[in-house]
This record gives C-alpha cells, sequence and structure tokens, in this order.
C-alpha cells in the first residue's frame, strides 16, 4: 500500500536509506567474524593441494584454525542473544477492544484516511505521552510479556496512549493529536526499516543480558556496535516521524495546533499532581485510585488561578475523550495503580499496606496521618539527640536561644530558663527544671550540671515547666537561635535525613520495589531528588505545627489540587506558614511563627496527638 511507499522528506536523507545504513553496520560486524574462517579454509585448501609445504605452516594453519573457531563459537553466542534476547516493553494498561469499542473505531478511520495499517492493539501509560511500539518479538511470545494480535510475526506496532489525555482532551482534540502517531504506522511497515529497529532493539537487550556474571563481553561488543549505528538509527527515526507528520497534515491540521496548547497544559497539571498530591499518599502507602479524574481537577484549578489558561475550562462542555472508554472508572483505577508503581516503586497489586484512598477521604486518611507521622519522626529524632552523644560539639545553651559556655560553667547572655515555659504556666520555673523540659543545659568543668543535652530524660515525671509529652513548645524551644553549622538544627536536620533514608530502605526490602524487566528496578521514573536535610526539617517542623493547629485551634487538613496537603482554618487554606517556618529552622527566630499561633490561637504548651 501507500503507506509503505515513499517516505523521504525535501532535504533530509530518506528514513530508508538510514535504515539501510544501520544494516551495514550489521553485515560489517558478520564479516568481521567470517574473516579468520575464511582465511582458515584459505589455509587447509592451500595445505591439501600442496602449495603450503613445510613445518612453519602445519603450525600456522592449526592456529588459524582454533582462532576461526573460537570466533565463530563467540559470535554464534552473540548472534544468539541478539536474536533472542527481550527488548524492552513499557509497562503498560492493555485496552482490549470490547473495553473500547468507539476508541478503536476512531483509530481505525485515521489510519483509513492516511492510508496507513492501523495499530495492531491500544495500551494506556499514565504519562503525557503516545507513541507506537513493537511488540512482536519471538522473545515477548515465548516470555508471555505479549500476546494476541500485536505478538503475531509482523504485525502493526502498538498504539500507546497518554491516560491523562483522555480525561482532560476533547474527543476531536484526541484525534488531532493522534493523527501524526498513527501515521508511524507506515513506515514502521517497511521491510528495512522494520529489520533495522529489530538490529538495534536487539542489540540493546543485549546490553541488558550482558550485565550478568561472565557476560560482560557481550554487553561491551553490543555497545560498541551501537555506537557505530547510533547517527544513522537517531536519523532514520527523525525521517520516520518527518513522514508521518507529513502524511498527518491532512487531518485536523488547525485543530492540531490548538489541541497542542492541552498536550503541554496537561504535563503541567498531571505533574503537579503526581508530585504534590499522588507522591505523599504513596509515601503513606495509599495510593489515590482516579489521578486521571484528578487531572482534569487540577487542570481546572491551575486554568482558575492562571490567566494564561483562562478560557480553556469552556471546552469542558464538550464530549470527552474518556467517554470513548466502556469502563473509564475502571480503566483509572488500572493507570493509577501503574503510575504507583513507575513513580515510586510501589507493589503491583492491592494489599493490606498499600490500598487505595478516594479523594474525598484524602485529607483524613493521607493528609493527617503524613503530618501525624512527621511530628512522630521529629520527636523521635529529638529522643534520640537527648544523650551526652546527641548534640555536636558547641551546641548547648539554655531553654530559648544557644549562646556561649563559659570556663567557669555558667552559660552565656542567653533567655533565663524560665523565658520559655507555656503561656500561662505560672512562674518561671527553676534551672533544674529548664534542664528536664527539652533544652540544652550547659555544664562546666566540675561536671556538677552534666553534660549539654536536649533532654535531660523523657522517661521522667513532667518538670515544673509542664512540658510532657509532645509539645510543639518542645520544638520552638529546642530551635530557637539553633541556627549555624555545627548548631542543634544541623544535628536534627541530619538525623532526619538518617531516619528517612532508614525507612526507605527498609520499605525497600519488605517487597515494595520489584524488578520491572530485566535489570531495570522500579520505580522506573523517581519523582523528586533527595530532599536537603533543612527541608526536610522544615517539613517536619510545619507538619508538627498543623497538628497542634488541629488538636488545639479547630483547624482541619484538606487538600489542594496543585499543592497538595494544606491547612485549611475556617474553611480557608492559609498560605502564610512556610516562611515563618522557614524563618525559625535557617534563622533561629521564633517570633513571627509565635505571633502567628498566637493569632490563631493555638496552644503550643499542649500535646499533640501523634499516630
Amino acid at each position: 500500500m501507500s503507506g509503505i511507499g515513499s517516505i523521504r522528506e525535501a532535504g533530509v536523507p530518506s528514513a530508508r536509506s538510514r535504515a539501510l545504513a544501520v544494516l551495514r553496520v550489521r553485515s560489517r560486524a558478520l564479516a568481521v567474524a567470517l574473516l579468520p574462517a575464511a582465511l582458515a579454509v584459505v589455509l587447509v585448501a592451500a595445505r591439501a593441494t600442496g602449495r603450503l609445504a613445510g613445518e612453519p605452516w602445519a603450525a600456522v594453519t592449526l592456529a588459524v584454525c582454533a582462532v576461526a573457531a573460537l570466533v565463530l563459537l563467540l559470535g554464534g553466542i552473540f548472534a544468539a542473544v541478539v536474536l533472542r534476547a527481550s527488548p524492552a516493553v513499557t509497562p503498560t494498561v492493555p485496552l482490549s477492544e470490547a473495553a473500547a469499542p468507539d476508541l478503536y473505531r476512531l483509530v481505525r478511520d485515521l489510519a483509513d484516511r492516511m492510508d496507513v495499517p492501523p495499530p495492531s492493539a491500544i495500551a494506556l501509560t499514565p504519562d503525557c505521552d503516545s507513541w507506537l511500539e513493537d511488540r512482536a518479538h519471538a522473545a515477548h511470545r515465548r516470555g508471555g510479556i505479549a500476546g494476541g494480535p500485536q505478538s503475531a510475526p509482523g504485525a502493526a506496532p502498538v498504539l500507546v496512549i497518554g491516560s491523562p489525555f483522555l480525561w482532560w482532551m476533547r474527543v476531536a482534540e484526541l484525534r488531532a493529536v493522534l493523527a501524526p502517531v498513527v501515521a508511524g504506522t507506515g513506515p514502521s511497515a517497511h521491510p528495512d526499516i522494520a529489520d533495522a529497529r529489530g538490529f538495534v532493539r536487539g542489540l540493546d537487550a543485549a546490553v541488558d543480558v550482558g550485565s550478568r556474571r561472565g557476560l560482560g563481553w557481550i554487553a561491551a561488543l553490543a555497545r560498541l556496535l551501537l555506537r557505530l549505528c547510533r547517527t544513522d538509527a537517531a536519523e532514520m527515526e527523525r525521517g520516520v516521524a518527518a513522514a508521518a507528520s507529513d502524511r498527518a497534515q491532512g487531518v485536523d491540521y488547525g485543530l492540531r495546533i490548538v489541541a497542542q496548547e492541552q498536550v503541554g497544559l496537561a504535563y503541567a497539571g498531571w505533574d503537579r499532581l503526581l508530585t504534590r498530591v499522588a507522591l505523599p499518599a504513596w509515601r503513606m502507602g495509599r495510593w489515590p485510585a482516579h489521578l486521571d479524574a484528578g487531572v482534569v481537577s487540577a487542570l481546572t484549578e491551575l486554568s482558575r488561578r492562571d490567566r494564561l489558561a483562562e478560557g480553556f475550562t469552556s471546552r469542558l462542555g464538550e464530549r470527552p475523550a474518556c467517554d470513548l472508554l466502556e469502563q473509564p472508572g475502571v480503566i483509572d483505577e488500572a493507570t493509577s495503580l501503574l503510575a504507583a508503581r513507575l513513580f515510586h516503586g510501589g507493589p503491583a497489586e492491592s494489599g493490606p499496606d498499600w490500598s487505595p484512598v478516594e479523594w474525598t477521604a484524602y485529607p483524613e486518611e493521607v493528609v493527617d496521618r503524613k503530618w501525624r507521622a512527621e511530628a512522630a519522626r521529629l520527636h523521635t529524632a529529638l529522643d534520640a539527640l537527648s544523650g551526652p552523644a546527641g548534640l555536636p560539639a558547641g551546641a548547648t545553651g539554655t531553654t530559648g536561644t544557644t549562646g556561649p559556655t563559659g570556663t567557669t560553667g555558667t552559660a552565656g547572655p542567653t533567655a533565663s530558663a524560665g523565658s520559655v515555659s507555656p503561656t500561662g504556666a505560672g512562674s518561671p520555673a527553676p534551672a533544674a527544671a529548664a534542664g528536664g523540659s527539652g533544652s540544652p543545659v550547659p555544664s562546666g568543668p566540675s561536671g556538677t550540671a552534666g553534660s549539654a543535652t536536649i533532654e535531660a530524660a523523657d522517661a521522667a515525671p513532667p518538670a515544673g515547666d509542664g512540658f510532657a509529652g509532645p509539645t510543639l513548645e518542645r520544638v520552638l524551644g529546642c530551635l530557637t537561635g539553633a541556627s549555624g553549622e555545627g548548631a542543634l538544627g544541623e544535628a536534627l536536620a541530619g538525623r532526619l535525613s538518617a531516619d528517612m533514608a532508614r525507612e526507605e530502605r527498609a520499605a525497600g526490602t519488605t517487597g515494595g520495589a520489584g524488578k520491572a524487566r530485566g535489570a531495570d528496578a522500579v520505580p522506573l521514573f523517581p519523582l523528586q531528588p533527595p530532599r536537603s536535610g533543612r527541608d526536610l526539617l522544615a517539613d517536619h517542623v510545619t507538619a508538627m505545627v498543623c497538628c497542634a493547629a488541629v488538636d488545639s485551634a479547630g483547624a482541619a487538613p484538606g487538600m489542594d489540587w496543585l499543592d497538595g496537603p494544606v491547612l485549611l482554618v475556617g474553611g480557608d487554606r492559609r498560605t502564610d506558614l512556610a516562611p515563618r517556618v522557614l524563618c525559625l529552622v535557617e534563622d533561629g527566630d521564633p517570633e513571627p511563627l509565635r505571633d502567628w499561633l498566637s493569632a490563631l490561637g493555638v496552644r503550643t504548651e499542649k500535646p499533640v496527638r501523634l499516630v
């Protein structure tokens, strides 16, 4: 058919010529492998006819034959690995024709209009992208990775569609976006291009196989061949993409320009939804069951806030592309579970420690639990630093602010021990009580006051200042003036980082993270880089403040579609907490946060409820 014919773009070498260049690399590699065998045949023939008589030629012939046999053996092993190794397959949610007959009908209509073969199947991925993926490799059938018509020899590639597109885009927009993707099945059906792609994918799979013990030479040889054909393979794919785009220009070209704006908007909303909303739930052992439906709410909120996005929500009156599915809710749940596996490394199936959560239950089951778990971790870190070796050198001082310690064992110019007593707790507590209330107490050379600690003993009876149990006042007192390198805040941040790393390693060893294919460990696409100790400390202090506000000031946990967990006071979101927490964590100044807490009516001396 014409879809397999001309694939040349003006001014650019054709994709077919680049494919032939890739195949020439394969032919040259084969020639190099056969060269010792050809030389051995010549020597044996010459010896048999008497042309190479004499003693040296017998040894030379034997050596060449041995080398030829070894090269043929290694070459056969390498060729078998390249042919039989299973190329990478993107984890997707298969979508049968019975589950989406209208979507299959739309795709086939696109293929007919562009005169190209229709995709053999459709699958969904939890990402803002769409592409064609070949799953007709024999190794996929042997391993059970692919089945059905898409795995038959010579079958057309599978159309992979980003699930957020189905929920945010309208039917006409989805059709315009998919047109150039579907048009790629025409060049993909060309024998030379298909052969070249199969060779490159086989080399890529051989690199994975070569990572095993004793097979490193296979990976080295495969990488060498990949370097030799890298440029031609990249240009081949560019030629295929250019040919597909040129063929699709006659299908909804004007609407495609508008639809591309929705692609960028969907990507922005999807990224915010995953990093700000889904990630906290995944870390709590819960996975939002309807991420694709949530992206519509997130993008609607973004349209409301951003003037550049005004007018986009007027499209919501048109038919959404998810109406092309028979059971959108079931498909949404499956793609949401796959997103948790790909981006966080969660289990492939639900379980007691990995259960779905609905959006309506998110504030109570995720936000509140997250805050209280972080508050508990913060106080555990404080307890761990309460021993004689818990603080770094120089992190000493009285309750309130830390100051230099004199040689006689008296504190420097700092606030008195009673200055951090909770509001309304009565007269200032004696200095001895302050030592057991959650503040470091300086010690002199005589050792009568003991070493500097955060707390003398948590298990002791409540001291005169009333600091019994996990209180916000304890955190404020410990971090007041505790800024700078080597100070208490730095030690606490380091402790939290170590605790978080230990918990993540423990979660990984319990089977939460598995293998997707070969040596590719899940998660394949981590969402966030590791956070610094200061960032972790700020997050934990914020969680402690939110817990205190919920327990003593009538606040409530909430969820923002773009920012994730938020604190609601009187039904309104409070956005002015973060700079005050940073002022405490980075500068050791608690006054802005104390003023904020006082205005809200938060009782800092009241113990908070932890997980």
